[in-house]
């Protein structure tokens, strides 16, 4: 039998120490985000290092990939955004190259853990409510009252403001969570019908075509997903900062 929750066991490699009776431990998700920052920075350093007036692979990929997160960032929150591009930045690079690298079988996928996802929407959440305070001051709360509502309904429109902004980091780490859970859930099990059918005979092998056949659509598929959110993850992240940067707007 193969168990497709068993990609996403987390086991230990080494341990690091104790505190108390708790022990720090090594993992092999530890290794793979280590991995992707490497990947990341290797990606950035090398594309950026040669500095050619005519770029090569490596350099146009780190420029088209800073273009296009720079203009995310412009374009929801102004120039004025700007000033969090290193963290938009950091955050979209190491998503989208994590998620890629656990489209490789047997890898580990980083963000199919939830509490890899909540830790980098908790820390956007954090930004947000500390530098909308510290930049606005009290007149932050703005966020909480849109303009134009008669002041009947007021007090019910608040409240679902301040319900629905307190939700943002649930759902900004579950959205990402469950579709990368999903997806490889999904390719683990198209997977498992080849062996099985591949071993009842001819016949097997011409029926194992077409859970290979999903398997290969899937992913492709999630190639794509990998991007897309990604990106989704990072524009809500903007989209976020930018209620920092203009509250009531």
């Amino acid at each position: 039998m193969i168990d497709p929750i068993e990609q996403f066991n987390i086991e230990k490699i080494f341990t690091i120490g104790h505190i108390g009776n708790q022990e720090i431990a090594f993992t092999n998700s530890s290794a793979y985000m280590f991995g992707t920052v490497a990947l990341v920075s290797l990606l950035m350093i090398g594309g950026v290092a040669s500095k050619r007036l005519v770029p090569g692979r490596i350099q146009s990929i780190a420029e088209i990939t800073y273009e296009f997160v720079a203009s995310t960032v412009r374009g929801n929150a102004g120039r004025e955004g700007m000033k969090f591009f290193p963290l938009v930045f950091s955050i979209f690079m190491f998503i989208c190259i994590s998620n890629v690298v656990g489209i490789i079988p047997y890898a580990f996928t980083v963000s199919s853990h939830i509490i890899v996802t909540a830790a980098l929407a908790l820390m956007v959440f954090v930004t947000v409510l500390f530098y909308g305070f510290y930049k606005n001051g009290l007149k932050f709360l703005k966020i909480f009252v849109p303009s134009g509502v008669p002041i009947y309904i007021l007090p019910l429109v608040v409240f679902i403001e301040v319900f629905s902004f307190f939700l943002r980091p649930i759902s900004h780490s579950v959205r990402l969570f469950a579709n990368m859970l999903a997806g490889h859930i999904a390719l683990k099990v198209f997977a498992s019908f080849i062996p099985v059918l591949a071993g009842i005979g001819i016949v097997g092998y011409f029926g194992a075509v077409l859970p290979l056949g999903m398997v290969i659509a899937l992913t492709a598929l999630e190639l794509l997903v990998a991007f897309l959110q990604a990106y989704v993850f990072a524009i809500l992240t903007v989209i976020y900062l930018n209620d920092a940067l203009h509250p009531g707007h």
